[in-house]
């Protein structure tokens, strides 16, 4: 398993992974409008636009397939965590943070994080941040991380 960052190539198997695990775990808690905002987002022209601005994105690859991707907006918050659902619980998720963590430029790093991925985000050392809020139809929980509890978790 190698982390290295996202290139043109891998835009289709992102967009795939995203949309694969979003429907799996997230769509059907969601209204229309916000299964059509992820949507958007999670395109691989939308990714393509965002890489080329000060995203950082990962992906994680495993003989030469792409199993997830992260993207870190500014240096300070997590926009996007997915791994293809085959591929989840096995600790890719935890690579891809601790390396898009390397890149943070603060020293509380932000999430607003789907309902359904609040466990998981927890596991990380995330903390909830305020009450749960709505924007275009996607339902978020704020999270956030401080980056010396944040090593300390993700290490162990």
């Amino acid at each position: 398993m190698i982390i290295r960052k996202m290139e043109e190539k891998d835009l289709e198997a992102v967009s795939a992974i995203c949309m694969d695990s979003f429907s799996q775990s997230v769509a059907g808690t969601l209204s229309d409008e916000g299964i059509t905002t992820f949507s958007n987002i999670a395109a691989r022209d939308a990714f393509l636009d965002r890489m080329k601005g000060d995203n950082l994105m990962l992906v994680a690859e495993n003989n030469e397939n792409v199993e997830g991707v992260i993207e870190l907006k500014e240096g300070r918050h997590i926009a996007m965590l997915f791994i293809r659902p085959e591929s989840q619980k096995s600790g890719i998720g935890r690579k891809l943070l601790i390396s898009a963590l390397n890149h943070a430029k603060v020293e509380t790093v932000t999430v607003s994080a789907s309902l359904s991925s609040v466990t998981a985000y927890e596991n990380y050392g995330f903390e909830c941040s305020g009450e749960v809020g709505e924007s275009a139809g996607l339902v978020y929980q704020p999270m956030e991380l401080k980056l010396n509890k944040a090593m300390h978790a993700t290490s162990a």
